[in-house]
């Protein structure tokens, strides 16, 4: 009888140690990449009525094709669309000197770094027909 309440306990300690692995491991990962969502719209006003991510105003209303990588932990995007004409209050600026740490398969690495116009707190790029932004992370953690 012993064996048996032994490998019970054994069973649940072991049980035990692989639950809290995967929840410190899940943990981790998350206090390193945060949490990100992927949106997509075909216009700029759809995007602007979706109100669990709402494109920003500056987002021409005609612009199609548009994608954006949101990181839900913190306040920094990138930002993709086709077409429109960008709004008077984007004006030519610096590029962005904060490195993206948001991927995607359409975000060549180092965009952030050619952009040429501000819009807000965005840094935007724009080549041929194709629109690129970035919005750095503009909240600090105060935990070390």
């Amino acid at each position: 009888m012993n064996t048996k309440i032994t490998a019970a306990v054994l069973a649940a300690a072991t049980a035990t140690v692989a639950l809290s692995g995967c929840g410190l491991k899940e943990g981790l990962t998350e206090k390193a990449n945060g949490h990100v969502k992927t949106v997509g719209y075909t216009t700029g006003a759809e995007g602007k009525r979706d109100e669990k991510a709402r494109l920003p105003e500056w987002v021409p209303d005609r612009a199609r094709s548009v994608t954006e990588v949101i990181r839900t932990t913190g306040s920094e995007r990138i930002l993709r669309f086709t077409g429109g004409t960008l709004p008077a209050e984007c004006v030519p600026g610096a590029a962005a000197t904060q490195a993206a740490t948001l991927a995607a398969q359409w975000w060549p690495q180092g965009q952030e770094s050619r952009t040429d116009k501000v819009c807000g707190e965005w840094h935007v790029l724009v080549q041929g027909d194709d629109v690129f932004a970035f919005k750095p992370e503009t909240l600090v953690s105060t935990r070390s």
